[in-house]
């Protein structure tokens, strides 16, 4: 079993160092880490040291003791930018947990045309932050020292710009002959961005695809099988993870 990982503002130099707040109670409450147990301090940008449990005190401070050197995870030759439309209810929680425990480097929200749910003021402020809640909290939980950024949601323009600045700009298409190659065949750069777009439940129009096409993006499908567009991004994702040598 791998260390448990906790998020820190800035990683410590040690020697010791005492975790506190809302991660010091998961630790010392939720997880009940003992003296001696091993864990991870990382700010979900790379940068992580190990420690070992000295003390639990009270229900929410957990003191870290025999930190280790600081080191860094290097970023991704080919990095993965999942385009994600909005999916009904608390589906959009489900596909950001996925895609982080799968690995995806980066999510972007898109409210295309077809999607039921919309994103606006308050509201649309609120579900922003549990995306980014969930990748942070599913990072952790896969033990990642690098968390998926989650950025604002775009519209189909700006999310044509993205896929302008690509290496290589993908539209997943569950229609076989608007998408003749399949995803696992496709030609990946050896290193830069990949951005992929995962469209709603309805698909992706026809205007969204020319629009996208004009930016440069080709449609690819995946299989047979139509996915669900909270489990398409995932499936997606370890395909390319592991044509990329990062699974294996």
């Amino acid at each position: 079993m791998t260390a448990p990982v906790f998020v820190v503002e800035e990683v410590p130099a040690g020697p010791e160092f005492v975790l506190e707040g809302p991660e010091g109670r998961h630790a010392v409450s939720v997880k009940r880490l003992a003296p001696g147990e091993d864990v991870v301090l990382t700010d979900g940008r790379g940068r992580w040291a190990e420690g070992v449990v000295k003390a639990a005190e009270g229900k929410d401070r957990l003191v870290v003791t025999d930190l280790r050197e600081i080191r860094e995870e290097p970023e991704p030759a080919v990095r993965i930018t999942v385009v994600q439309a909005l999916p009904k209810g608390d589906r959009g929680e489900v596909a950001v947990e996925t895609m982080t425990e799968t690995g995806v480097d980066a999510i972007v929200p898109w409210q295309a045309s077809r999607c039921i749910t919309q994103w606006r003021g308050e509201r649309g402020a609120k579900s922003l932050a549990k995306w980014r809640a969930t990748a942070r909290e599913s990072g952790k939980q896969s033990r990642r020292v690098r968390f998926p950024e989650v950025g604002e949601a775009l519209s189909t323009k700006q999310v044509a710009a993205l896929l302008a600045t690509a290496d290589l700009a993908m539209v997943l298409h569950e229609d076989r002959e608007a998408a003749s190659e399949p995803l696992a065949t496709a030609a990946l750069p050896e290193s830069g961005s990949v951005v992929l777009v995962v469209g709603p439940e309805g698909g992706v129009s026809p205007e969204e695809l020319a629009v996208f096409a004009e930016a440069g993006a080709r449609p690819y499908r995946l299989g047979r099988s139509v996915l669900r567009t909270s489990t398409a991004g995932t499936a997606a994702t370890a395909v390319l993870l592991a044509r990329t040598g990062r699974w294996g």
